[in-house]
């Protein structure tokens, strides 16, 4: 007995010093950086009891004592040595991401570079840049339309096409929640801020297609973003002529709680006053307000919530405008007298709950919540009294530049009273399991509620010489003067309907990731399916329930040569499930029943990494090519897209993007990126015709450089060249009768910054001691002037029967101040 009740003592006793020893265990982890934030791989970490070294991502973990100063190592041999001691509590979970400095260092390097591309073929974008690079609606999308395969022909807009596709086909998601886009926008300068804050940005990731099953359905491209984590107390504060910007981050005592938070407010009328229509009241205001909360329990489990509340409002009172086109030789001007106002305004009320779960380090579990809501209305009644004449040409008349010769005079009276509600509530589970070293797994479960309660009024009447004109699809002849109308006094354009729709959605996806060898050469697989389930119903009138299946791969080939070179082939089926703006025709109903539109992707990329002038570049080139299927043609005024919600045609897209990247100038890093391609669409077996995102050539060049003699003084160049997109056709014309194509779109916008301190210049005056960053700049939007236009007005002569197509100019040439600093 005796021995027995010993042996127990004995037991017991290691027993609980096991207890407290596995107590008294804290972790460390996170991702290690160099000094333009970009992650590092084969990092040596170590503590005096343990050792790792980070993976392909920067990423390290390391288990360390608790309760004690504990002294943390990061070493590489391309870095500066860095040591951090710490003193966690138990079962503390601390995130550290280190940021390592170079041994030679240069004086600025790339920010978005093809080093940062991953070898799954997206683009790695480091959010520096984005506050540096000069545009008319800088941030995120700003830079997107340099990369390969990006298209867009307005500068007020954040909207862009990939690849063939539409405004809507892409998607974008913030710390793994999808996020949306205004309803009723219609023009560039009413759409205001972007969803994304730069100022809160980590990381972005860039598919301009052949993307993974684990992202959503839609047929274009994908854009993910990640926001910070902050890990101490920093702020900022940004300044111009368009408006500004403001955060703080900081971090609880204990680690555990952590906030960054942005306020951001903007306003057009800087950009909008230089364009030909003068206003007597504009007042663009843009104002949101973002928040990211995180919160570790433990080592195992976090808690975040991101939230946002957004307010855009677009008032708008046109007084006059002159639009001069025509030739040389025969010059033509447009002279307009404005009555009325245009009032809009875009209320979203967005929050987001995230758990993750984190039993050990082969398995982790996600749970997301979030809720949109969107409040809109579009309302005006703008009378425009024009008068379209032949302007006097010869230099030296009294009335040179005036119009001397009426061909035409008239009134157009627009009308609207549009609102709309939009509740969309999500629900997802998410896993990701480790196998082993090579294998990995990733699932998700997940379902959409989507409920969009919408009035369409809008009418539009016109007035030429006296003549009022109908609407042109009607069955009745109207050829005044010559002969009087007999048939209905139908406005020009009418558009009334209430809609209230209501979408149920169920998708999941399962994705296999596998890294293998084959000889020397390495190989990666990514192979994955989705489904969607999902019914619609409108005014209590259910559709039919569809189902979508996705099965999508991507092989890529690393060899072991003596060039470096990586190799890509992605196939797959890409499904969209249709949104409500896919639903609703032009004429304002509802068709539950609208099918998904259906693509095959074939995508083959290659990246070649060589050093010139012994400096480092790589060429990126990819080659792709998409089949589609039940099509919901389309039509596009400015960013307006209008649907025929009927699934009557059938597509196809092929093109070839390449981008080219390196130390043009020594030091920093810039690209040239060039684009190919070709998209046409059959309706109703009439035969293919180009579609409205036919653009077929695209140039851009991002350049960045500095005095020399005065690295504190930066130049940077964005340039932007695509040709004409098919539009600009009136509203009611037949594509197969009558197409045009708009004038090319060509735009260069450059910057120049004295920079008094930042990350590699440190700025030894005393005044600056309390600055991490701070510069101020100057910037001119559009330096060579050019007239851009997006869509065209079209006037009528009833005794000439002759239309023209005025242009629609977008911004001319503007200058900007602005002050950047942060502490």
């Amino acid at each position: 007995m005796n021995f027995n009740i010993k042996s127990i003592r004995i037991i017991l006793f290691f027993v609980l010093i096991s207890t407290f020893s596995f107590a008294q265990k804290a972790r460390i982890k996170g991702v290690v950086l160099n000094e333009n934030q970009l992650p590092i791989e084969n990092v040596s970490v170590s503590s005096p009891t343990s050792n790792t070294i980070t993976n392909k991502n920067g990423f390290y973990e390391l288990e360390i004592a608790a309760n004690v100063e504990v002294t943390i190592s990061f070493f590489n041999s391309s870095f500066k040595k860095s040591t951090y001691k710490v003193n966690l509590k138990p079962n503390e979970d601390f995130e550290w991401n280190p940021i390592l400095g170079t041994i030679n260092e240069v004086i600025e390097t790339v920010v978005i570079s093809g080093k940062n591309r991953k070898i799954n073929g997206a683009t790695a974008v480091s959010p520096v840049l984005l506050r540096r690079i000069p545009g008319g609606n800088a941030g995120v999308e700003n830079l997107i339309k340099t990369l390969p395969g990006v298209y867009s022909n307005n500068e007020l807009s954040t909207s862009y096409a990939v690849r063939g596709g539409n405004y809507d086909e892409n998607l974008v998601y913030v710390n793994e929640i999808e996020v949306y886009r205004p309803f009723l926008v219609r023009s560039g300068q009413q759409e205001g801020l972007s969803f994304t804050n730069t100022d809160m940005v980590q990381n972005i990731d860039f598919y301009a297609g052949g993307f993974q099953a684990k992202y959503g359905d839609k047929l274009a491209s994908v854009l993910d973003i990640a926001y910070r984590n902050p890990k101490s107390f920093h702020a900022g504060l940004e300044a111009s002529f368009l408006g500004g910007s403001i955060f703080a981050e900081g971090v609880s005592k204990n680690q555990k709680w952590s906030n960054i938070t942005g306020v951001r407010y903007r306003n057009n009328a800087l950009l909008v006053n230089s364009q030909e229509t003068q206003s007597a009241n504009f007042n663009p205001s843009f104002l949101d307000v973002q928040s990211l909360f995180n919160f570790n329990l433990n080592t195992k489990w976090n808690f975040s919530f991101l939230g946002n509340i957004a307010q855009n409002n677009y008032n708008f009172q046109p007084t006059s405008r002159q639009t001069n086109f025509g030739t040389i030789s025969e010059p033509i001007a447009l002279l307009i007298q404005y009555e009325g106002q245009e009032k809009d305004s875009y209320t979203t009320f967005f929050g987001a709950l995230k758990s993750v779960y984190e039993p050990n380090k082969n398995n982790k579990y996600k749970h997301i919540s979030s809720i949109y809501h969107t409040v809109e209305q579009e309302y005006y009644d703008i009378l425009a009294q024009y008068r379209l004449g032949e302007v006097d040409a010869n230099i030296g008349s009294e009335t040179f530049g005036n119009v001397v010769f009426s061909r035409g005079i008239g009134s157009q009276l627009n009308h609207a009273r549009n609102n709309l509600d939009a509740l969309i509530v999500t629900n997802e589970i998410k896993g990701n399991h480790k196998l082993n070293d090579d294998n990995a797994i990733e699932w998700s479960f997940k379902h959409n509620f989507e409920n969009i309660r919408d009035r369409v009024v809008e009418w539009e009447v016109i007035d030429s010489a006296g003549f009022s004109l109908p609407n042109p699809e009607l069955e009745y002849i109207n050829d005044q003067p010559y002969n009087p109308y007999f048939g209905p006094l139908a406005p020009y354009q009418n558009v009334r309907a209430k809609n209230n729709t209501t979408i149920n959605r169920f998708n999941s996806y399962l994705n296999w990731n596998y890294e293998g060898m084959i000889g020397s050469h390495t190989y990666y697989v990514n192979a994955g399916v989705r489904g969607q389930s999902w019914m619609a119903s409108n005014n209590g009138i259910s559709g039919n329930n569809q189902f979508t299946f996705s099965p999508r791969a991507q092989f890529i080939l690393k060899p072991n040569w003596g060039k470096e070179m990586v190799f890509r082939f992605s196939v797959g089926v890409y499904n969209q499930p249709p949104f409500y703006r896919e639903l609703r025709a032009s004429d304002g109903s509802v068709n539950p029943n609208v099918k998904d539109q259906k693509s095959i992707h074939f995508v083959f990329g290659h990246d070649y990494s060589f050093q010139m002038w012994n400096r480092p570049f790589k060429l990126v080139s990819e080659a792709y090519y998409k089949t589609m299927t039940d099509v919901n043609a389309y039509t596009i005024d400015n960013v307006r897209i209008r649907y025929e919600a009927n699934n009557n045609a059938t597509a196809y897209v092929y093109g070839i993007d390449g981008r080219l990247n390196g130390e043009f100038v020594p030091g920093v890093e810039s690209w040239f990126t060039f684009g190919y391609l070709k998209t046409e669409e059959n309706q109703s077996g009439k035969g293919f015709i180009a579609r409205p995102t036919d653009q077929r050539l695209k140039f851009a060049i991002l350049f960045q450089d500095y005095m020399p003699n005065i690295p504190s003084l930066k130049m940077y160049l964005n340039l932007v060249y695509n040709t004409g997109l098919p539009g600009g056709s009136p509203a009611y014309a037949d594509p197969y009768l009558y197409q045009t194509r708009l004038n090319d779109y060509r735009r260069a916008d450059t910057g120049f910054s004295y920079v008094f301190k930042d990350a590699k210049l440190g700025g030894h005056r005393k005044w600056l001691a309390n600055f991490s960053e701070l510069s101020v700049g100057f910037e001119i939007y559009n330096m060579f002037n050019n007239q851009n236009s997006i869509t065209n007005t079209w006037v009528r002569d009833v005794y000439t029967k002759t239309q023209y197509g005025v242009p629609n100019y977008l911004t001319t040439r503007t200058f900007n101040l602005k002050l950047s600093m942060r502490i």
